[in-house]
């Protein structure tokens, strides 16, 4: 959905995404550290290989992965597992980030030596587990405790006929960012972590003041149709992939209700213009603004450089509909799979076992990535980043209950987005009504489910 972005190696920066940028044609190389001794005492990162069960023979394990050299945690964690597996050597393949996955698809087809395969998205994800080229997991996890839980439902969102072929390891999720000085100004009590979409509009509407080049938006909303059509699923009782899109309607008058009153930019102004959201959040025009979490380290770096004007500032969980809990959000996954084929599969599983777990989020959240798994002392180790909002509700923002994936898992969901993205555009520029455009994404999108 447009959620990724590149920047540069500082701890602040490296909390964005950064991992789109095309840097191809590093393959099979070697990540070299220092040989390390002997660990015979307990440390944050040894407990993964208490039951480790792969063989103490030296092993080469390749890695299939993308953007080596501008992903800050690739390195650090290799590292991390070699010195409590000596045994073991990781060598990287870099298949670049355009096409990752077509290009990781064509590798795999044509015999290609992988062991630890890096699944970028949920269509690439899906199309290898029918070309039947990863290893089940389910009885592994089992074997191993496992526990899916820990990943904040994200694990069921991925099950394929009962069965799971991939863990996360890191998550992007949506948050509030809020302008302090602007809600100060308007003498108005900052935001909870516990806020209704209701709630959401009727601080918006407070906050809005001013016209023409003083006009402040009590919110806003970027133009991926996540951005309005995902409050919808939310509940649980709801998935943008069945078919069935009348329980949009509430969410579609809400925030064109919005639109009309002045609340929000206007959509249509948004696209002709192709204004970026970081823009009006930096400039002071925005008092909310609903985004995901690598805008966090994005926010912060331009703060320290001067081009963000918005210095005092803070997250809250994102809004959810009555009676949700606190914290259901919406979010990416990038997961871990291993080669059906590998030669070494023992050693890719514990490996996997390893970065998916407690303690490769925490070799992570040392580099200031947000990690899949969001212990205490990964919110801790975020929130300790110069930069970060200093105040309690910012650092319990980074915790969330569950998170929904953007987009579901289905064999079709590409083709789905298309429809979806279409019909949501001619909603909010207003060239159709919402009941004909959701009658519309109804037909459109069960005409692809039965072809």
């Amino acid at each position: 959905m447009g959620m990724k972005k590149i920047f540069g190696l500082t701890l602040t920066v490296i909390l964005s995404i950064g991992l789109l940028a095309g840097c191809g044609g590093n393959n099979n190389k070697t990540a070299n550290s220092a040989d390390p001794a002997p660990n015979n005492s307990a440390s944050a990162v040894n407990t993964a290989g208490e039951d480790n069960n792969t063989s103490q023979e030296p092993v080469t394990l390749k890695w299939a992965l993308w953007d080596w050299e501008a992903t800050a945690y690739y390195q650090p964690l290799i590292d991390a597992y070699k010195e409590i597996n000596p045994q073991v050597t990781i060598e990287y393949v870099d298949l670049g980030s355009t096409d990752y996955m077509t290009m990781l698809s064509t590798q795999l087809s044509g015999g290609a030596d992988l062991d630890i395969l890096t699944i970028k998205d949920i269509p690439g994800y899906a199309n290898l587990v029918k070309q039947n080229h990863l290893e089940p997991l389910k009885g592994y996890m089992g074997e191993q405790s496992i526990d899916p839980a820990q990943y904040g439902g994200t694990v069921e969102q991925i099950e394929v006929d009962g069965e799971v072929y991939a863990l996360p390891f890191r998550s992007d999720f949506w948050v509030v960012y809020y302008n302090k000085d602007l809600f100060d100004k308007a003498g108005v009590p900052y935001p909870d972590n516990d806020m209704t979409l209701t709630e959401y509009d009727e601080l918006a509407r407070k906050l809005t003041s001013g016209s023409g080049a003083e006009k402040v938006y009590g919110g806003h909303y970027h133009t991926w149709r996540s951005a309005v059509q995902l409050f919808g699923i939310l509940d649980g009782q709801n998935t943008i992939i069945d078919g069935e899109y009348d329980f949009l309607k509430p969410t579609y008058e809400l925030i064109l209700k919005e639109q009309e009153d002045g609340i929000v930019m206007d959509y249509a102004t948004l696209k002709t213009s192709s204004t970026h959201y970081s823009g009006v959040f930096y400039n002071n025009s925005v008092a909310m603004m609903n985004m995901g979490s690598w805008f966090i380290a994005t926010q912060i770096e331009k703060v320290k450089s001067g081009e963000s004007q918005a210095t005092n500032w803070g997250i809250v969980k994102y809004p959810h509909p009555d009676g949700v809990e606190a914290g259901t959000t919406l979010g990416t996954i990038t997961s871990l799979a291993v080669n059906q084929k590998s030669k070494s599969k023992d050693a890719a599983l514990d490996f996997m076992k390893f970065v998916t777990g407690a303690d490769g989020a925490a070799v992570i959240a040392s580099t200031g990535t947000i990690p899949a798994i969001k212990t205490d002392e990964v919110v801790n180790s975020i929130a300790s980043i110069d930069g970060f909002p200093s105040d309690e509700n910012s650092k319990a923002a980074l915790t969330t209950a569950k998170t929904y994936l953007e987009m579901p898992l289905h064999e079709k969901s590409a083709d789905i987005e298309v429809v979806l993205n279409e019909v949501h555009d001619s909603i909010m520029t207003k060239n159709t009504t919402i009941d004909k455009g959701l009658e519309d994404m109804t037909t459109r999108v069960q005409q692809v489910l039965n072809n």
